[in-house]
């Protein structure tokens, strides 16, 4: 009997930014905080057979490989709602490339519908009141960040929620 496990493969926003924005999803009281490190989704939550990993992987591979790195330029706030409680950093920079890797990535072992259209973004409130929405898109509206994007990475769903590194893959080789 195999077992299934739920994977997501995103870039990494990171330090400082990421401790930046790792501040404010407490400060909101995100319940996600400490379990989600910032990122911008390539592929959501997606449960998949434990013995498809290697497969997923070579896959993965060659989506990074095909690819090539690329600056990152995230620019102050958005919002989902009302269709969703999320606030989040805009990318103001790398959209294309983004979905690009999006499209690539969610072929072969990992074709998968989405529930939403692909949005490249970075949440930084989710689930919480809207006075705290409120706060976290008013305190974060002029949030800028740059920097290079080289890699992505697959993650892989703890017990407990939280996301660990299971390997990454650098653009371009």
């Amino acid at each position: 009997m195999t077992s299934r496990v739920a994977i997501g493969v995103a870039i990494a926003v990171p330090e400082p930014h990421a401790t930046v924005l790792t501040g404010w999803r407490r400060r909101v009281g995100d319940p996600q905080a400490e379990l989600i490190w910032p990122h911008v989704t390539l592929l959501p939550p997606t449960r998949v057979d434990s013995l498809d990993l290697e497969e997923i992987e070579k896959h993965l591979g060659e989506v990074a490989r095909d690819g090539q790195p690329f600056v990152m330029h995230l620019l102050g706030t958005g919002t989902f709602r009302p269709v969703s409680p999320v606030v989040f950093i805009q990318v103001a920079r790398g959209v294309a490339d983004c979905e690009l890797l999006e499209k690539a990535v969610r072929t072969g072992p990992l074709d998968r519908d989405l529930d939403f259209p692909y949005h490249p973004h970075v949440t930084v409130a989710q689930g919480t009141p809207d006075a705290a929405l409120d706060l976290a898109y008013d305190g974060l509206s002029d949030f800028v960040a740059r920097f290079p994007v080289g890699q992505f990475t697959l993650y892989e769903q703890e017990a407990d929620g939280g996301w660990r590194r299971r390997r990454e893959f650098n653009l371009g080789g």
